[in-house]
């Protein structure tokens, strides 16, 4: 590592239910002034663990083969980008696989990389990591929304303060094996109608693949926000259209094309029970937080070097 970890590379790998994302980020530090984290590469692989899981609560052989593969393909890639650290986390599905401890231990063997399977309160302090609050002002209130494909946190901001983070199994590609748990769903709407009672101007923060999407799908540009009849209208949309005609219409991989109506549906309900009528789509998400997280413990030695 070079002295004031100038030009460090970072490295960030989120295995989420739907995919797999490698995200490498330098770090440029300059005296007097906050870090600067400057996106090298970010790849993405759908290994869909969620399709195994929430239909059969295992991760099947092949699966297991393609994470092998998958992180094999990572360390590449970190090499060649003369990555110094990096960190592994993996979600909801994995949370919820019977054998995620034979997964993660046969993977460890064939790779030598370490999986840490953080829980939903773990997700959401770690996105938190992006000091969105930075971007926020006194004049709103936030609600931040990270639909994921197993499970969805939230997290609101009033005051630039954190009031709150919790975590819900209501994701895209649970809502597609499994059609969802009514009761989650129950609880996430009493949650939100109960606890997000704030009439400070409230605002919608979206995280997740899919609002990323709708936003480059419906142009919108210059950090401005998406309205909830943009969410529905989308919604409407898509949900006419199978799976093919998704993917023609909208150029959509198989892989966004099914999870996007249950996505839409997720931010479309939460906005509605916590009266939101505008929601911002910033490109940032679990892998950024990683990296940010990642980042304070290379400064507090809390971590080996490669």
């Amino acid at each position: 590592m070079e002295d004031n970890n100038q030009n460090l590379n970072l490295a960030a790998i989120d295995i989420g239910s739907n995919a797999a994302r490698l995200l490498i980020s330098q770090v440029l530090e300059t005296e007097n002034e906050h870090p600067q984290f400057i996106k090298v590469n970010l790849v993405r692989v759908p290994l869909r663990l969620g399709f195994d899981v929430f239909e059969s609560g295992y991760i099947s052989k092949q699966k297991e083969e393609d994470i092998v593969d998958t992180l094999l393909a990572y360390k590449k890639l970190m090499k060649i980008h003369r990555v110094s650290y990096y960190k592994i986390c993996a979600t909801s599905a994995m949370r919820d696989a019977i054998n995620s401890k034979e997964v993660i231990a046969r993977v460890k063997e064939l790779t030598d990389v370490e999986i840490k399977v953080i829980n939903g309160k773990e997700e959401a302090a770690i996105i938190f990591e992006n000091h969105i609050e930075n971007f926020l002002d006194k004049d709103h209130s936030y609600l931040y929304i990270d639909v994921g494909g197993g499970s969805t946190e939230l997290t609101l901001f009033d005051n630039n303060q954190l009031i709150f983070n919790e975590t819900f199994n209501v994701g895209t590609v649970r809502m597609l094996k499994s059609n969802g748990d009514n009761k989650e769903w129950q609880r996430m709407k009493e949650f939100v109608k109960s606890e997000v009672n704030y009439s400070n101007n409230l605002m919608g923060i979206g995280s997740g693949g899919n609002i990323n999407k709708v936003a480059s799908l419906a142009k919108i540009k210059g950090g401005k926000p998406l309205s909830i009849e943009t969410l529905k209208e989308y919604y409407d949309n898509l949900s006419e259209l199978s799976v093919e005609e998704r993917m023609k219409k909208y150029n959509l991989r198989e892989d966004r094309a099914d999870v996007i109506v249950p996505a839409l549906q997720i931010y479309t309900n939460i906005m509605r029970w916590a009266n939101i009528n505008e929601i911002h789509a910033p490109k940032f998400g679990l892998a950024d937080g990683i990296i940010r997280s990642l980042f304070q413990q290379v400064v507090h030695q809390e971590i080996i070097n490669l």
